[in-house]
């Protein structure tokens, strides 16, 4: 099995390059670990993992 590290910005700009101006610095940061690489990723994918990494980031904000 192969697992990738990569920077959301990664993944967003290769899958969802739209939604690239809309991110924060520190969102575009987030590493992402990948079970199956980037390869494996389609657009769908990439959503869930946006959602889920903004939610990461904002509930880390709140605990500072």
């Amino acid at each position: 099995m192969l697992v990738e590290t990569v920077k959301l910005s990664t993944i967003v700009m290769r899958l969802t390059p739209e939604l690239y101006p809309f991110l924060t610095r520190s969102e575009l940061e987030f590493e992402i670990v990948l079970r199956n690489g980037i390869e494996a990723l389609e657009a769908g994918d990439a959503m869930e993992i946006i959602q889920h990494s903004i939610s990461e980031q904002q509930k880390d904000a709140f605990l500072h």
